[in-house]
């Protein structure tokens, strides 16, 4: 047995040597460091946000280290099916408020939730050879024209119609002139992205576009007929976070970057209209 004095002295040389022994650091952040979530985040944009939403992208991902962005681009009516039929989606970015109505009344996403976040307009586009010899927006109605839009369920082509309704009532046109040109329609498409190419590959005499997929033309094939003011449609984008997100706060942020200066400078730089103007 270790004597009284034996015993004193081993007590003190072992709290010397706790109290040198390295302490393990805590893993927990401090209360007030601020953690940057990260994940996965699936976005279904329509097809014409394509271009300006990658950059979007980009931009966030670099911002916000750890973060994926997925997209689903296509026809927003397809992106609504979709999420109505229980595809795993973070955020909806739609080409118009029903298609944005239709996955609400599906209880997916809030009502308060869904925000305009930017605008865009039509625009009528033939290929630079110009086949149809087209000079005006009435020679669209010109029998023997071939003519391609996107189908009435697709946003764009509703804006398309609303634009012929326009006209038809406007004294520079005629009465008829909403059935003449329908009559030319070669063929209906899903989005908005396939009317273009279909001008763009000389498979079609005309097609009516928004302004941002004509922009996207970087190689020339087409040329552009502008659709003044008075007939003109201006598309309203709605976008939202979905209930069941699986990351809600993460989704969010995107939205609020879409939403803030850089996101729209992106997207006025593609030719879309800011909601701030």
């Amino acid at each position: 047995m270790l004597k009284p004095r034996a015993f004193a002295l081993v007590v003190i040389v072992a709290l010397l040597v706790s109290a040198c022994a390295p302490r393990s650091l805590s893993t927990q952040p401090s209360p007030t460091t601020q953690v940057k979530p990260a994940g996965t985040l699936n976005v279904f944009a329509a097809a014409s946000l394509t271009a300006s939403f990658n950059e979007i992208g980009k931009a966030f991902e670099s911002k916000n280290p750890g973060v994926k962005i997925t997209y689903n681009f296509a026809g927003s009516q397809q992106l609504a099916q979709q999420i109505n039929s229980g595809a795993p989606a973070d955020v909806f970015a739609s080409a118009n408020q029903a298609q944005m109505d239709a996955v609400m009344k599906n209880d997916r996403i809030a009502s308060s939730a869904s925000k305009v976040f930017v605008n865009n307009r039509l625009v009528v586009v033939y290929p630079k050879a110009n086949p149809g010899k087209i000079q005006s927006l009435q020679d669209l109605a010109r029998p023997g024209l071939k003519l391609v839009m996107a189908d009435k369920a697709v946003p764009v082509g509703q804006y398309a119609l609303n634009f012929l309704d326009n006209a038809a009532k406007d004294t520079n046109f005629s009465a008829s002139y909403k059935e003449s040109v329908l009559h030319n329609v070669a063929s209906y498409e899903q989005d908005v992205k396939s009317v273009l190419t279909k001008v763009m590959l000389g498979e079609a005499d005309a097609g009516i576009v928004y302004t941002t997929d004509a922009t996207s033309d970087r190689e020339g094939k087409t040329t552009q007929l502008a659709i003044p003011d008075n007939l003109n449609v201006i598309a309203a984008y709605p976008i939202a976070v979905l209930k069941d997100s699986s990351n809600p706060k993460l989704a969010q942020d995107f939205v609020d970057y879409i939403l803030s200066d850089e996101g729209q400078a992106v997207l006025s730089k593609y030719g879309f209209i800011p909601v701030s103007q």
